[in-house]
């Protein structure tokens, strides 16, 4: 069984590292999954919002019982120092719903990343990212984390937060909320279709997609290191060999000083 599952939001966010990982798709509560497994890891991408991130975190956990969750993907800066590209592994997440706090597990945080991610129910523009980086301190805000979070607390396994910055504090997002569907997947042809007969957008919706491909191969990169480090860990402990690489760990030891925000 893996040691560490990885929950994503939508396959082009992790797309470049499950290249020729095994594709298996099963069932669970009544839904269909698809998930990526290699070595020590499986991913799954349940789709966009807290309660599709809730539902695939509980189907990968009763289906392969890892040691440690961990939520990856896209999010948005809510601080003016952090860049597209930019991976931003938080200390704790916080869920807009309730103001509920988790404290991401394990002292392989470096002190220097002592911040938060708030969980948010909406894709936010310029005006909410400011305020809620008033209302909340955090530095980052996505639409999952903090169910992934939930999860795992229920069932009493480690968790952690990998986030690459996919769009910065004064860009105005686009307004996708309409083309989100009730699976938490994003109608593509649907949204392409509206933005094409509408010119003013064409500039900001380039822009947007330049700047999803920037952080998918930023993410990317972290998470092989991510893996390359986990798999170095694994062959350790089989040989005999002493290694304190943790799952948790190895995610902090793939971080290149330009990730360590």
């Amino acid at each position: 069984m893996p040691k560490v599952a990885i929950v994503a939001a939508l396959e082009r966010e992790v797309s470049g590292l499950t290249t020729g990982w095994s594709r298996v798709e099963r069932r669970y509560d009544g839904r269909s999954f698809v998930f990526f497994e290699r070595d020590d890891m499986v991913v799954v991408c349940g789709g966009i919002g807290v309660e599709a991130a809730r539902r695939a975190a509980e189907a990968v956990i009763a289906l392969y019982h890892p040691a440690l969750l961990q939520s990856v993907g896209f999010a948005g800066a809510l601080d003016s120092s952090l860049r597209v590209g930019d991976i931003f592994m938080p200390a704790v997440v916080i869920d807009a719903r309730d103001g509920s706090r988790v404290e991401i597990d394990g002292a392989a945080v470096p002190h220097q990343q002592r911040s938060s991610l708030v969980t948010f129910m909406a894709v936010a523009g310029a005006q909410q990212k400011a305020s809620l980086a008033k209302s909340y301190g955090a530095r980052a805000v996505d639409m999952e984390a903090a169910g992934v979070a939930a999860a795992a607390r229920a069932h009493g396994i480690g968790f952690g937060a990998i986030k690459v910055i996919s769009d910065e504090l004064n860009f105005e997002m686009p307004q996708t909320a309409r083309f989100i569907d009730a699976r938490g997947q994003f109608r593509t042809a649907s949204f392409a279709f509206f933005v094409a007969v509408r010119p003013g957008l064409w500039r900001r919706v380039a822009q947007l997609a330049r700047n999803s491909r920037k952080a998918a191969r930023a993410l990317v990169q972290h998470l092989e290191r991510y893996r390359q480090e986990l798999s170095r860990a694994s062959s350790a402990k089989r040989s005999g060999k002493a290694s304190s690489q943790e799952p948790q760990a190895a995610a902090v030891s793939g971080l290149s000083a330009r990730d360590r925000q």
